[in-house]
């Protein structure tokens, strides 16, 4: 199978896999917070956040490191003795940073309830660190559709945990041991279904890790930098203002998270291609797939921004239920910031493509601080809608300071033809949502029905305005003018 249906497949699988796993991802929040409630809602978003800093921190940018390393060799040998430095590495940073976390919980103001619940959950971090050395490996292999399998499969055994813990009513605890043993099917799956390409096993070779090392530190020092803008909001909302608060945001949050996983996975899904094309000096190529890929999160960041605005408040209802109605409002903000990541996380994977990483650690560095000063003021004074605030402006800033360091360094300027039709069609589609009645949005069919209507409104109109052509993915995976296309053994 050559690059082109190899890219048409996976993605295609990936889409329907995420369609999938999003609602069943939907269904299980759905149950959460039903069963939890506003105060219960927050406790669980509190310990979720407080040890994702851990894992985060822990991360180190492997994944994008892993698929970097492997791109660059052809030799089944020396790619998996790369996989198993990789993977002894991540294991090791992932345990020592979650067992610095119950002693910095020590001095945190948190009930016992919060407390043992960051113990029970620990656990559940370790299992997807791993899986990130398997995915990468995946992407490398334009073999995704396995690792949307793997995700779908691991949010079925999760909702099947959360309605036990329904009907054995097992409380907060029990929707955190649930978590964990979804986290441990996923990495199971990921594994079973990466055993065609690589065996898994811990190996140390001092020269990998220090090439490991030296790869992913710039990596690892934004990813760290990138969680002070990205995740203290739900931090400082737990330390000033009450559990409910948090709930309610931490419930518009859990949507956002949802949708951009879509930019992220189409991102990956880019990287080895950027990465291959830029080695092999293709930079025609290399500026045309990511104008292409652009223009495809252009186009779905637009409705989204959009339809946000009409249709936040009973997308909240019916996930979360009518004790999470003021959720509505932070996702219309919320909304705005997803829009930004769906633009900016082309931009920052291209830099990584380009291997310019490090030259965005300052950028990284001013957007945190003052992000963080911000949260300070602006949280205690407006709770989540200065949180909210903030956010916006964190991801727009790095969206913008990852454009422009690609455009320094490899002279890309995204043509904005396709976005501003975009617009114009975003435009006529919110026009009938202000005035679809809204006794219609109400209820999963009625709002289902109408984002179906206000979606196909928005596609015809950019269909008839010029702004997507049937073969614009088509486009994506070719080389420049008179060219073939990649062979996937080039990658």
């Amino acid at each position: 199978m050559n690059l082109a249906k190899k890219i048409a497949h996976n993605t295609l699988i990936q889409i329907i896999g995420k369609i999938i796993s999003t609602v069943l991802g939907l269904f299980s929040l759905a149950l959460i917070t039903r069963y939890l409630g506003q105060e219960g809602f927050g406790e669980y978003t509190t310990i979720i956040t407080f040890l994702t800093i851990f894992a985060v921190i822990a991360d180190f940018g492997l994944t994008l490191v892993t698929v970097q390393m492997i791109s660059g060799t052809k030799d089944q040998l020396k790619e998996n003795k790369i996989l198993n430095n990789l993977f002894s590495f991540r294991l090791i940073s992932i345990l020592g940073l979650l067992l610095i976390a119950p002693l910095v919980l020590i001095f945190m103001p948190y009930n016992q309830a919060i407390k043992l619940g960051v113990l029970i959950t620990a656990l559940y971090f370790v299992f997807p660190a791993l899986s990130q050395v398997i995915i990468g490996l995946l992407q490398k292999r334009l073999s995704m559709d396995r690792a949307a399998l793997a995700e779908v499969l691991s949010r079925i055994v999760l909702v099947i945990a959360i309605l036990s813990v329904w009907r054995y009513d097992l409380g907060l605890n029990g929707i955190l041991i649930a978590t964990v043993l979804s986290g441990a099917s996923s990495f199971l799956f990921h594994y079973l279904f990466a055993i065609k390409f690589s065996t898994l096993k811990p190996e140390f070779d001092a020269k990998i890790w220090k090439e490991i090392f030296h790869r992913s530190w710039p990596l690892a020092i934004t990813i760290i930098l990138n969680l002070i803008y990205l995740r203290t909001d739900i931090i400082f909302l737990s330390l000033f203002k009450s559990a409910g608060e948090v709930g309610l945001y931490g419930a518009a949050y859990k949507v956002v998270d949802v949708l951009t996983t879509l930019p992220f996975m189409f991102a990956g899904l880019i990287l080895p291609i950027l990465t291959a094309a830029w080695i092999d000096k293709k930079i025609d190529y290399f500026k045309n797939v990511l104008q292409k890929s652009f223009d495809i999160m252009a186009i779905i960041a637009i409705p989204l921004i959009i339809g946000g605005q009409f249709l936040a408040g009973p997308v909240m209802q019916v996930v979360a239920g009518q004790e999470f109605n003021k959720s509505g409002i932070i996702l219309q903000l919320l909304i705005i910031a997803v829009s930004a990541i769906f633009l900016g996380t082309m931009f920052s994977h291209a830099v990584i493509a380009l291997d310019k990483q490090k030259k965005l650690i300052g950028f990284y560095a001013f957007t945190s601080i003052s992000s963080l000063a911000a949260y300070f003021i602006l949280i205690p004074k407006f709770s989540y809608f200065g949180a909210a605030a903030v956010t916006i402006y964190s991801e727009s800033l790095i969206a913008i300071f990852s454009a422009y360091c690609v455009f320094k360094y490899s002279r890309f300027l995204p043509n904005l033809k396709t976005m501003t039709r975009s617009v114009i069609s975003g435009i006529c589609m919110g026009l009938f949502l202000y005035y679809y009645p809204d006794s219609l949005q109400t209820g999963v069919l009625k709002l289902i029905f109408t984002i179906l209507i206000a979606s196909m409104i928005y596609f015809v109109s950019l269909f008839l305005i010029g702004g997507i052509k049937l073969e614009d993915l088509k486009t994506i995976s070719k080389k420049s003018s008179g060219s073939q296309p990649y062979n996937s053994s080039n990658l």
